[in-house]
């Protein structure tokens, strides 16, 4: 299928989809589950190889994208995210006679979708992007990452066999593809994860096109996480077992990742032991391990910056660490601060808590950020506790930022450039929230408004009545 083709079908589809009642739309998410649970055993496999993350990890990924298409199929029956609001007429009201208003949230049109490398299931084909937009009212066109396109094609054809109506799915390959469905006028909004440059690139594309359109990038972090002297000495034990983990975790290849980490001189040791214990992991691909030897080494040999954990083998994926103080990170900042994708963590040493809040508060904008430190020192934290805020979208108490949830309050996302949109989130159930704009009907016809604005409410959506 050709990108004009894909959202030729989706354009004309877009408005029925739109106006389908919410039970018709959740069903279809639930079929796509079904539908991707009842091929497991292929789907794993086909994943498995083209990604080389292991069953253990890919099953646990499909059960998480079967769940988060059924936790947006629980959210359209509900009906909540149509936020419908009326205001009955009131001559009274004290800037003026207000009329009838009635307002609701709707589906924006067709959505792209680029599918990730690194979650072949649950970033990709039938991800939280699709998810969100088919359950938003969306149809969407989905840009097969080239990493895994087999998978992606078969993934494509159950979608496809779900039921769903013409139109209200495609897939499309290629890069140049891509680009082309992102300039076509049809296409209402865009969804990308990915590399930072990269996601600016195509940013730039949809923020130029001659009607500009949302993009909704999540372009990656290298997820601060500070230290206090007093969690550094109590747990330190449990604090390098801990980031070892998840620095290493699926081989470093998350968005997640902590990759910079602000620690008393005497952690560095700690994690170092425990990370010279994980051996090399196969990376996702051929482009994505020489990127990740490439970053490394450059990191690796800016000024201050000391190897403390390197294979002797330079071509190896095994961990790496490297330190340096605070003072030499700050004078570096832009180019030490840079992400690594994949298992490589930089500790910045530092002799004064109070001086680490203003080198965060220097940094870009974050995913995540954390803080590691004991339940009485929170006394003398809320300046630190603002700037971890101020610089990241979710920010984690005596945890490590591996793991997200797919739930009601997460929060997968962040200031730029983190992200190119940080009023939303990519994870969660308000992720919906990105493809819905507002409309309001002022003194209209009963059986001309949506059904989510009537006074008899056929769809029984929430309705906040004034």
């Amino acid at each position: 299928m050709t990108p004009d083709q894909a959202v030729a079908a989706a354009v004309s589809a877009a408005a029925g989809w739109a106006a389908a009642p919410p039970q018709e739309r959740a069903e279809g998410l639930t079929a796509i589950a079904d539908a991707l649970e009842a091929a497991r055993a292929e789907l794993v496999a086909l994943a498995d190889e083209e990604s080389h993350l292991g069953e253990t990890r890919l099953n646990g990924e499909l059960t998480r994208t079967t769940f988060q298409l059924r936790l947006f199929a629980d959210q359209v029956r509900e009906g909540a995210f149509y936020d419908a609001r009326i205001d009955r007429p009131d001559p009274q009201w004290p800037s003026g006679p207000r009329p009838d208003l009635r307002r609701y949230r709707t589906a924006v049109g067709p959505v792209l979708v680029f599918a990730a490398s690194n979650f072949p299931f649950a970033f990709s084909v039938a991800g939280g992007d699709t998810a969100s937009a088919l359950a938003a009212g969306c149809p969407v066109v989905v840009k097969a990452h080239p990493g895994h396109p087999r998978l992606s094609r078969r993934t494509a054809e159950i979608i496809a066999g779900a039921g769903l109506p013409d139109g209200v799915f495609g897939l499309i390959e290629g890069e140049a593809e891509g680009v082309e469905a992102l300039r076509h006028p049809g296409i209402a909004a865009a969804a990308f994860t990915g590399s930072e440059k990269g996601g600016l690139a195509l940013a730039k594309i949809a923020a130029e096109r001659p009607t500009p359109i949302p993009f909704f990038g999540e372009l990656g972090s290298v997820n601060p996480t500070v230290v206090t002297p007093r969690a550094a000495e109590t747990r330190a034990d449990e604090i390098a077992q801990g980031y070892a983990a998840s620095l290493t975790l699926g081989a470093g290849q998350f968005c997640t990742n902590p990759g910079l980490l602000f620690a008393p001189a005497a952690l560095v040791d700690e994690i170092a032991e425990r990370l010279r214990g994980v051996g090399p992991a196969p990376m996702l691909n051929d482009r994505i391990e020489s990127g990740f030897l490439a970053v490394s080494d450059a990191l690796g040999g800016r000024p201050g910056v000391r190897r403390v954990v390197w294979p002797e083998d330079g071509t190896s994926t095994a961990p790496r660490l490297l330190t340096m103080d605070l003072e030499a990170f700050r004078a570096d900042a832009d180019a030490a601060g840079q992400e690594c994708f994949g298992p490589l963590g930089l500790v910045v040493t530092y002799d004064d808590l109070a001086d680490v809040a203003d080198a965060v508060a220097a940094l870009p904008g974050q995913l995540t950020t954390s803080l590691h430190a004991e339940p009485d020192e929170t006394g003398d934290l809320a300046a630190l506790t603002g700037v971890l805020a101020d610089r990241s979208g979710r920010v984690l108490w005596n945890q490590w930022p591996t793991g997200v949830a797919v739930s009601y309050a997460m929060e997968h996302g962040g200031p730029y450039p983190a992200t190119t949109a940080p009023a939303t989130t990519s994870v969660g159930t308000a992720a919906i929230e990105r493809f819905l704009r507002p409309v309001a009907f002022q003194g209209w016809p009963q059986d001309l408004l949506p059904p989510p604005l009537r006074d008899d409410n056929p769809w029984k959506v929430p309705q906040t009545v004034h």
